[in-house]
């Protein structure tokens, strides 16, 4: 794992950048853009975000590199989206997520090297070494209530997976859910989709899926919900691990929510660890360090790594981190905080009610580690 900092100063542009290059096989970078705010307009921001994309490509290190997914975090998504352009061949995520450094814009970006990726079916499908990655964003309905919109998304989900020859119990490995003043809207999506997981053969007693339910505004104004989803076809079952780490974590199931707190995949050659949202929980499913903002960051930190280690893995193998705070008046506090613990990974800081009001700050992750499995093939 190697990490750069960036700045592309002709577009004032901050690049970070985390890769997994190895010798041989396929290569991977977690990259977040930021957008240094020279008063100007939204289309000129995202000019300069769509060009840094471009140079990304044409870096000697990045030599035949595609990228697979894109996240959009804006400030004002109803206005801003129409302004943006269509991708077909890359799996992208728009949603009003203010980034809390003052732009109107910032960027996740996923690429790889030595697969071969294509529009199938509309999913997003990388294929390389009997694997099929499905990627699929930004879906999300414009009538009804939380509870109808995220059942009609999961079933729409579910018969694309089912046109790959995938199933959503079998084969999804990680989902998004993002939902409009998810302080009232939420527990219509918790209802929808526990029932769904349960038609769908998901329950306590099997597994269920990695997942971030938060806070976000589609740019659609009648929808409460969107989603966005990665699942994987042609691995056998005792590649997948499911993490629980139950001395700083309870089961989601016993607050009623449906999701795993987090998901290994074991390749031939590497590991990718999957960190669902987390917040600032107890193994009793209290909310720790309520109304402060130091306590809950730290608890935070030590409920995520307490999950990468029991999937054997640790903070310095973490390619990219999304926080979500409730507060911008968090932000500096929040961000020098990590800046002094984690000053090399990717983070983007986005405003983004968590799902309890008092759960004040949330994250995310993604960890890569290399690994020798040869009874599997590689990534």
């Amino acid at each position: 794992m190697t990490f750069q900092n960036k700045y592309l100063e002709d577009l004032g542009i901050e690049m970070e950048e985390a890769a997994f290059v190895p010798a041989s096989g396929v290569a991977e970078w977690h990259i977040m853009l930021h957008v240094a705010p020279q008063d100007d307009l939204f289309a000129t921001q995202l000019a300069r975000v769509y060009a840094a994309e471009e140079r990304i490509l044409a870096m000697t290190e990045h030599t035949g590199a595609h990228y697979i997914m894109k996240r959009y975090f804006l400030s004002d998504s109803a206005n801003q989206q129409p302004l943006m352009r269509t991708e077909t061949e890359v799996a992208v995520s728009i949603i009003q997520q203010q980034p809390l450094d003052g732009s109107k814009i910032a960027v996740w970006l996923y690429l790889q090297r030595g697969t071969e990726a294509a529009n199938e079916n509309g999913l997003i499908c990388v294929r390389h070494n009997g694997y099929k990655h499905l990627w699929k964003m930004g879906m999300h309905q414009h009538k009804g209530d939380s509870a109808w919109q995220t059942e009609s998304l999961l079933i729409e989900y579910e018969e694309m997976l089912h046109a790959m020859g995938a199933t959503l119990a079998d084969h999804c490995i990680r989902t998004w859910f993002f939902v409009r003043d998810v302080d009232t809207q939420y527990a219509g999506l918790v209802k929808a989709r526990r029932e769904n997981f349960l038609q769908q053969g998901l329950n306590p007693h099997t597994h269920y899926i990695a997942s971030t339910g938060i806070g976000g505004i589609p740019a659609d104004t009648r929808a409460l919900v969107q989603m966005g989803a990665y699942a994987l076809l042609g691995f056998q079952p005792d590649q997948l691990q499911y993490l629980h780490a139950t001395t700083h974590l309870n089961p989601t199931i016993e607050y009623g929510v449906t999701f795993e707190r987090g998901t290994v995949l074991q390749f031939g050659d590497r590991r990718h660890v999957y960190i669902s949202g987390t917040a600032s929980i107890d193994n009793q499913g209290n909310v720790v360090h309520v109304g402060d903002i130091l306590g809950q960051t730290h608890r935070m930190w030590e409920n995520v790594e307490a999950l990468l280690q029991e999937g054997g893995a640790g903070f310095q193998d973490v390619m990219q981190i999304i926080v979500y705070l409730r507060d911008t008046a968090d932000y500096e506090t929040v961000k020098r905080l990590f800046s002094e613990r984690f000053p090399h990974i990717p983070t983007v800081f986005t405003l983004a009610p968590v799902c309890r009001p008092t759960w004040l700050i949330e994250m995310e992750c993604v960890a890569v580690l290399p690994s020798h499995c040869p009874q599997y093939h590689d990534f």
